[in-house]
């Protein structure tokens, strides 16, 4: 199930290029030579974290009678 959402994003400028991490998802972090390229591996690392706690989740769930639905939640 695929759901939009909006995060904040914050790109720190370092002699190297740029740090970026997710305020709101603690271990999305990254780095890039540019901040274009900070921007993609951020989204990379987003991608990644959410599809392991998925699938974390999934597995910890695994013949549990439990009910999974979708929740907004506008800040």
């Amino acid at each position: 199930m695929k759901t939009s959402q909006n995060f904040t994003a914050v790109f720190e400028k370092v002699n190297d290029g740029f740090v970026a991490y997710i305020e709101e998802m603690p271990g999305v972090n990254t780095q890039g030579d540019n901040l274009e390229e900070a921007r993609s591996n951020l989204m990379e690392a987003l991608e990644m974290v959410i599809s392991v706690r998925r699938e974390i989740a999934e597995e910890n769930l695994n013949g549990k009678n439990v009910i999974i639905e979708p929740i907004r939640f506008v800040a």
